[in-house]
């Protein structure tokens, strides 16, 4: 037998047999081990190839085209401690139900546990947060073996892209030499009949039976105080699922409480059962009690409010239920008394025919009343760099058909309080399945691919954790605007129990770094420059995203301030509803 056709054939089958499954992207970074795989997707014809040297910020910048695209996307690096740094975004991946197609290159095994270099296990070496793990055999140029290849590959799709979505895990064990013949004939074709009558894996959607739908309708049409939880759906489905779910809000009189994430905030349909700002009035306790609801009916990824999180945990007399189209499980407060696996559109539309429509409701607009007192608070004006009027003057400075990607900690939190509804179609995207701090950047930059003009507003130690993350900008050329909050720390931390312990706060949690990041941006070749009030900071804005390249606008806030000025707001909201709440205004 022929090593190098061996090699050659079995991973040309492979590589091909991705590409007709439906994958258009690889985001490679370079390694011995895992040379034949690469060159064979650099030379085929239908993939798009990208490469970024660190294997942490090129597995972000895959989840990135991924999330946004709705695509699979495979990520590739050599063996030994190459992958273990995919295994923050694997996590991202799983937890955000995103399909990315992890490809390890592996020692053979005669080289594992004798000591070989660059050798580790990487036997299931991402445990439970991959969907399906498969050990690939060794290479070999024979009608069956090249059947496995392809088998294999279609099925690392297939099982990527079921419900729920998620990464799937392949590790090669690949002998030298290491070089395929890029001019063996037939390179893509061979064995041809295989080729022809290849395995195709074709994925259902979950839906409701005509008796379940008659049962909840039943049970809505006699319950007047309701509410919608909406958070973040699949991008494939979320024009439609608009459409469907704020019609059947309208129908019930049911409020809709929409998480930033859920699209719901922004874009040129009905916004008139839509809430934004709970995440305010949510807080007092008063307010949960006053406003207990009759039915709980919940859509998407759990919401990023930790106030709306808690409303629903003490709504315990309330029906929950939770719709996933994803036959998934999401319900960390324990209070689902249903569970349906059926599309999100689908349940809508299916309850949308057997409602009864209600001609008023004086719940909606009562809480519609809270929520607009709320907003009118929540937009007083501010002189010094608040970092919540970052997120109302981007809404105010972003173009229609643009996109907002979001850092966790602060600034997610921050959207969630100060992104208020709007015609503007602005997507928000964030990576919210672990929350985590790291790979924003990459993660980001990749979704420029999709979204143009794009925004990323991270804060000071998210950024300096993936710095590596902007030679993507740099390599492939993309266009992206980054708004970086340095408030010098861990701003989020000012806000939680740990700042009261006074003698040991900045050491452990404040944890100032002192960077001067125009010295980052210069490294990059990044547009740079740093604002001192907001009419630079509107200038600065402007320009950012009407030109091409890499643009970083640093925005300076003092912590301290920053923390006062959001329990001042929070506070007089509060302080509103239960006067309200009481009779009393």
């Amino acid at each position: 037998m022929n090593a190098t056709n061996d090699l050659t054939y079995y991973l040309a089958a492979f590589v091909d047999e991705l590409v007709k499954s439906g994958m258009r992207e690889a985001v490679i970074s370079p390694g011995s081990r895992s040379t034949p795989i690469a060159l064979l997707m650099a030379e085929h014809p239908e993939l798009h190839v990208s490469i970024l040297v660190d294997e942490r910020s090129a597995a972000f910048y895959a989840l990135g085209l991924a999330k946004t695209t709705n695509k699979p996307v495979a990520i590739l690096c050599t063996s030994g401690t190459a992958a273990t740094n995919y295994y923050p975004a694997i996590v991202e991946a799983y937890q955000s139900r995103i399909p990315l197609i992890v490809l390890t290159a592996d020692r053979p095994h005669e080289l594992r546990d004798v000591g070989a270099p660059q050798a580790i296990d990487q036997l299931k070496m991402y445990g439970d947060y991959v969907k399906w793990f498969v050990e690939m055999s060794l290479p070999e140029d024979t009608g069956s073996m090249i059947r496995y290849a392809r088998t294999m590959s279609a099925r690392a799709l297939g099982t990527a892209l079921s419900a729920p979505r998620g990464p799937v895990h392949m590790n090669f064990p690949i002998r030298e030499p290491l070089i395929p013949n890029l001019e063996a004939n037939d390179l893509w074709t061979k064995y041809k009949e295989l080729v022809d009558n290849r395995l195709e894996v074709n994925s259902g959607e979950y839906t409701i039976s005509e008796e379940r739908a008659d049962y909840f309708a039943r049970l809505l049409n006699v319950r007047q105080r309701g509410i919608i939880v909406c958070g973040e759906v699949s991008s494939s489905q979320r024009e439609a699922f608009i459409t469907s779910i704020t019609e059947l809000s309208d129908v019930l009189g049911y409020p809709i409480f929409a998480d930033p994430l859920s699209g719901l905030r922004t874009g040129r349909h009905s916004k008139t059962t839509i809430m934004d700002g709970y995440d305010a009035f949510l807080r007092p306790d008063l307010v949960k009690e006053k406003l207990m609801p009759e039915v709980i009916i919940r859509f998407g990824a759990m919401p990023v409010s930790k106030f709306l999180t808690q409303y629903i945990s003490k709504s315990s007399s309330a029906i929950h239920i939770v719709v996933d189209g994803d036959g998934g499980w999401r319900d960390p407060t324990l209070q689902a008394n249903y569970m349906i696996h059926a599309d999100e559109t689908y349940f809508c539309n299916k309850l949308l025919s057997k409602l009864q429509p209600r001609s008023t409701s004086t719940w909606l607009d009562g809480i519609n009343k809270i929520n607009e007192r709320t907003k009118s608070i929540l937009q007083e004006q501010e002189e010094t760099l608040f970092e919540g009027k970052i997120i109302r003057e981007l809404q105010e400075l972003l173009p229609d058909s643009s996109a907002l990607f979001v850092g966790n900690s602060m600034p997610i939190r921050d959207v969630d309080t100060f992104l208020f509804k709007n015609e503007k179609k602005v997507t928000v995207l964030a990576n919210r399945g672990a929350n985590g701090i790291d790979g924003v950047v990459s993660t980001a930059l990749a979704a420029s691919n999709t979204y143009e003009p794009l925004v990323l507003v991270i804060g000071d130690l998210s950024f300096y954790h993936d710095m590596n993350g902007l030679l993507a900008a740099k390599l492939l050329k993309l266009n992206a605007t980054i708004v970086l909050v340095n408030n010098n720390g861990g701003g989020i931390f000012s806000f939680l129990p740990q700042s009261k312990v006074e003698q040991h706060f900045e050491q452990l949690f404040g944890t100032p770094t002192g960077l001067d990041f125009k010295h980052t941006a210069a490294l990059y070749d990044a547009d740079y420059c740093v604002v001192s009030n907001w009419s630079e900071f509107q200038k600065n804005t402007t320009k950012a995203i009407q030109q091409p390249g890499l643009n970083i606008i640093e925005v300076p806030t003092n912590r301290v301030e920053n923390e006062e000025i959001h329990r001042r707001l929070w506070n007089k909201v509060s302080q509103e509803m239960i006067l309200s709440l009481n009779g009393e205004s």
